[in-house]
C-alpha cells in the first residue's frame, strides 16, 4: 500500500475505508475484511459514526495483524466542549478493542478545541496515540491550534473533491506539512451527475469514481472512500496501475466552484 510521510515522519497509506453510516454489526465487520483482502490497510472510523464495537471486531478477526493496519477515529464535539478528550479516548480503544490508535483528530471545531488539543499531546506522550490531527479545521482555526500547543497537528481532514479544493485551508496546512485526508471526495455519489469524469475514464479504461479518486491522490489527498459493497470497495482500491495526464488533470481542476455538499465549518449548529 503507497503511504505518504507525515511530519512526525510515520507513514500513512493514502488509501483508507472510511466507514461512515455503516452500521455497527456484520456490514462493517464484512466492508473491512474486504477492504483488506483488496490490500487497503487503512480504517477510518469515529465515535459519532457509533460503529467503533463493529470495527474493532473486524481488527480483532483480521487475518492482518493489528499492527499493519492505520487506524483513525476521531473525538466528537460534546467530548471536546466538556473537556472530556482523555475519557472520551479511553472510550473508543474500549470498543476498538485497541490499545492505541494511529491517528486521533478533533472531529470539528468548537469551543474547547485547544484544551482538548493539550489532552491530545498527553495521550501521545502516553503511549495511546501515535499522530495527532484535525477534522474540518479551516486557516484561521488551525492556527489556533498551532498557537495553543506544542505540537503540529499530522493531519487536516476536509470536505475535498472537484467542486470544493479549499485552496485556503490547504495552503495553511502546507506551510506545516500537514498532510490533507479528503472525506467525500466522490461528493456523496454526485460525481455521477457530472459527465467529464465518465469521459476520462472512457480514455483509461477506467470507471469515473477511480478517476476522481486517482485526481485526488495526484493531488498529495489521502482518500477515505466509503462503500460497504465489495465490489465498489474493490473498485474504489484499483487506483495504482494508472495516472491521469497532466491535461485531465487540469480538466478537473476547472471543475471548481467552491461547493460544500456538507457543513461549513464555520457555521454549524452540533
Amino acid at each position: 500500500m503507497r503511504t505518504q510521510k507525515l511530519n512526525n515522519g510515520l507513514e500513512m497509506p493514502v488509501l483508507g475505508l472510511g466507514v461512515w453510516q455503516s452500521d455497527n454489526g456484520q456490514e462493517t465487520v464484512n466492508a473491512i475484511h474486504w477492504a483488506f483482502d483488496a490490500g487497503y490497510r487503512h480504517i477510518d472510523t469515529a465515535r459519532i459514526y457509533k460503529n467503533e464495537e463493529a470495527v474493532g471486531k473486524a481488527l480483532a478477526t483480521a487475518t492482518v495483524p493489528r499492527d499493519q493496519v492505520w487506524l483513525t477515529t476521531k473525538i466528537w464535539n460534546d467530548d471536546i466542549r466538556q473537556a472530556r478528550t482523555t475519557a472520551a479516548l479511553e472510550e473508543s480503544l474500549e470498543r476498538l478493542q485497541t490499545d492505541y490508535v494511529d491517528l486521533l483528530l478533533l472531529h470539528w471545531p468548537v469551543d474547547g478545541s485547544t484544551r482538548a488539543w493539550q489532552e491530545l499531546e498527553q495521550a501521545v506522550a502516553a503511549g495511546k496515540v501515535c499522530s495527532i490531527g484535525l477534522s474540518n479545521f479551516m486557516d484561521d482555526q488551525l492556527q489556533d491550534i498551532l498557537n495553543a500547543g506544542n505540537i503540529v497537528p499530522a493531519v487536516n481532514q476536509i470536505e475535498y473533491h472537484p467542486y470544493l479544493v479549499q485552496a485556503e485551508a490547504i495552503s495553511a496546512c502546507d506551510a506545516h506539512d500537514i498532510a490533507i485526508t479528503a472525506w467525500s471526495p466522490l461528493m456523496q455519489g454526485t460525481f455521477l451527475e457530472e459527465p467529464l469524469f465518465a469521459e476520462i475514464a472512457e480514455d483509461y479504461g477506467k470507471t469515473a469514481a477511480q478517476v476522481v479518486l486517482r485526481w485526488c491522490l495526484q493531488n498529495d489527498i489521502i482518500v477515505i472512500p466509503k462503500s460497504v459493497h465489495q465490489k465498489r470497495i474493490i473498485e474504489n482500491g484499483d487506483l495504482f496501475d494508472f495516472e491521469l495526464t497532466e491535461k485531465d488533470m487540469q480538466r478537473i481542476d476547472q471543475l471548481e466552484r467552491g461547493k460544500r455538499l456538507g457543513p461549513d465549518p464555520h457555521d454549524f449548529d452540533f
